[in-house]
């Protein structure tokens, strides 16, 4: 990107609200900073149509062995590797279903990687190094919506016939002719002028989250609202995943443990057990027939 264009974005304008934010006492600053992050939610609203699409999108790549990875460069790629971690602990996924690149590679999420960003190149070699392909959605993040790097690695991506999804945060960037769909989050100036780690970070963010948490419900690892999914990997989660095959069953805490114990510590087939009234192998041969989804799976034992 050349230097003369940051004139143009959206995300370097000076936000008129907080040009004297530097004279202000510490709880006027934390309220004019609060002020503008309330903003992010009410833009992000509009763009569910579109999110929609993108998780449908994200959706049918699963449902065909595929992978979801995010593109990024400095706080966009940090906020994707953030999402993706959370996948495994919080849904049971595989380490490399919900995947994040990041311009310079694992060093890049602690420590700058001068110059990373601004190589094309960089992006599609990334691509290729992890195979991405036709079953796969990948999304470029930028605040900007024109970092070499992700839009190197959103051509490759879809050139190779992969899914390809833009967040931004500007209108009519170069991501737009590279993505099936393009979620342009235009939040405004940021309080502090370029300073996009803040409200165009809290947007990435938020929609981030949206796309990984309905595509997991839609995949069948949430039940009512509870994370039937979650592995029991620390002394933490396994007081998590009793307590949510408790609220899920209203059991007894001994028939709660019990379960627990027979079905090895796997929520859904604890819950399936309880509910309806079966042994652990049924339960597992109810999930498997019907993908893995609790309700379904009830409603299958019921016609039995």
């Amino acid at each position: 990107m050349q230097i003369h264009q940051l004139h143009t974005l959206t995300t370097e304008q000076v936000n008129p609200r907080t040009r004297q934010i530097d004279e202000l006492p510490t709880e006027q600053i934390l309220t004019l900073i609060n002020d503008e992050d309330r903003l992010v939610a009410d833009v992000l609203r509009g763009l569910i149509p579109k999110l929609a699409q993108a998780v449908d999108r994200i959706v049918a790549s699963f449902q065909q062995g595929g992978r979801l990875i995010y593109i990024g460069a400095g706080t966009s790629g940090r906020i994707g590797i953030l999402d993706a971690s959370e996948c495994p602990p919080t849904y049971g996924t595989s380490p490399d279903m919900v995947l994040g690149l990041i311009a310079g590679g694992f060093q890049a999420v602690k420590d700058p990687v001068e110059g990373a960003e601004d190589s094309e190149e960089l992006g599609m070699s990334d691509v290729d190094a992890h195979g991405i392909g036709p079953n796969d959605v990948a999304v470029g993040i930028a605040a900007s919506g024109r970092t070499p790097y992700v839009l190197g690695a959103m051509k490759r991506a879809k050139a190779n016939g992969a899914g390809v999804i833009g967040i931004c945060n500007n209108e009519g960037t170069p991501m737009v002719p590279l993505a099936d769909i393009v979620l342009e989050a235009v939040v405004g100036p940021e309080v502090v002028l370029g300073s996009t780690r803040m409200k165009a970070g809290t947007a990435q963010k938020l929609i981030l989250n949206m796309l990984t948490t309905t595509s997991m419900i839609r995949m069948g690892k949430v039940y009512g609202n509870l994370m039937v999914d979650v592995q029991p990997s620390n002394i933490k989660l396994v007081d998590r995943a009793k307590r949510i095959i408790r609220l899920a069953t209203d059991a007894s805490e001994e028939a709660v443990e019990q379960a627990f114990a027979d079905s090895g510590g796997h929520v859904k087939t604890a819950i399936v057990m309880l509910l309806g009234g079966v042994h652990c192998a049924q339960a597992q041969a109810a999930l498997a027939e019907t993908g893995g989804f609790v309700r379904k799976s009830l409603e299958l034992l019921l016609t039995k």
